[in-house]
């Protein structure tokens, strides 16, 4: 085999499980849109649909209202379809014919070594859905139908990546070919794991029943204001170096959100900060956090009020997603030995 030279290129998704918060936006969303913005790459980013219904059953209009909003989010975020493909994962078929070949490349080993699998089957694991066993070559599949070579993930996503990689590897091996690249994880930025407002030991969770624990991104500068304002704390003042946050996941909650929102390092935000108690620090946060979503969140509201807008935008991602997705599919088939 010979080194194949793949075209740069990012995907990512997100489920429109619905619910959009601070945590998806400075865990993911807002990496999307650097990564548009620095030029270096082309950028696929999904709703991915298909992934949705794998654990539990979704009222059908539900999942559509939560797919708009998940786009919509994106466009309101930065997306901006002129620059990325913007894309609704069921409306590119290539996604769910590669996942077929994938379930047939993969291995019940492999699956059943997957962390996330083990948590949502949880002790029920006979009663889970055949999808949520096997997504993870779905996965594999929506990232190497476009023969993606990065993917920005949280940590919690790194092993789907190192499988996406042995099935590429386990594919190309089994065929004699260099066709499917070995994607790179890229896990960034100071705050890829937003934890939740009221404990800073969980993460920021759509699901968590306090709504109090989470800054939705649909939430108005009101609403902004008041849940940081009420946010957990401890009685001390911050720090002046990164050090003195351990022991204190609440504050370096806080000041992780600040330093994301901001785009500053750690440090620099308890440069400006250090000594601050909270009374001083919580106003700041605030303005910030305000000045940086609520924009957002009117946006979002705007499209809303404009579905046919966003289907629009879907339709046509949809087209220039299969402009890649088609030939790499049909090459694929090709490689198998299957007759066209």
């Amino acid at each position: 085999m010979t080194d194949t030279t793949f075209t740069p290129r990012v995907f990512s998704g997100i489920q429109p499980s619905g619910g959009l918060t601070l945590g998806n936006y400075l865990g993911a969303i807002k990496r999307f849109v650097d990564m548009q913005n620095e030029g270096t790459y082309e950028t696929v980013y999904c709703m991915v649909d298909l992934h949705a219904i794998t654990a539990k059953f979704l009222d059908p209009e539900t999942l559509r209202r939560n797919t708009r909003e998940l786009a919509a989010g994106f466009i309101a975020s930065g997306i901006n379809p002129e620059k990325s493909i913007l894309i609704n994962q069921s409306q590119v078929p290539e996604h769910a014919q590669l996942g077929w070949i994938f379930n047939c490349v993969a291995r019940m080993g492999w699956m059943g070594r997957m962390t996330q699998w083990k948590d949502k089957a949880g002790k029920n694991a006979e009663a889970a859905s055949l999808g949520l066993f096997a997504y993870p070559a779905l996965m594999a599949a929506d990232i190497l139908v476009y023969h993606a070579t990065h993917v920005p993930v949280g940590d919690d996503q790194k092993q789907h990546l190192e499988l996406t990689r042995d099935i590429a590897t386990k594919f190309n091996h089994d065929y004699g070919v260099d066709f499917f690249p070995l994607t790179e994880p890229v896990i960034e930025g100071v705050a890829t794991r937003v934890m939740s407002l009221r404990d800073g030991s969980k993460k920021m969770s759509k699901s968590d029943p306090s709504d109090a624990s989470r800054i939705n991104m649909t939430d108005d500068a009101d609403a902004i204001a008041k849940k940081i304002r009420k946010a957990k704390t401890d009685p001390d003042a911050l720090p002046s170096e990164a050090g003195g946050l351990e022991e204190r996941p609440e504050a370096r909650n806080l000041v992780n959100i600040y330093a994301a929102l901001a785009e500053m390092s750690l440090e620099d935000v308890l440069r400006d900060h250090g000594g601050q108690q909270f009374g001083q620090f919580k106003p700041a946060l605030v303005d910030l956090a305000v000045e940086k979503l609520s924009p957002i969140s009117k946006e979002m509201a705007r499209l809303m009020a404009a579905p046919s807008e966003i289907d629009r935008i879907l339709a046509r991602g949809a087209e220039q997603a299969r402009e890649i997705t088609a030939p790499i599919l049909a090459k694929t088939y090709e490689i198998v030995g299957m007759v066209r």
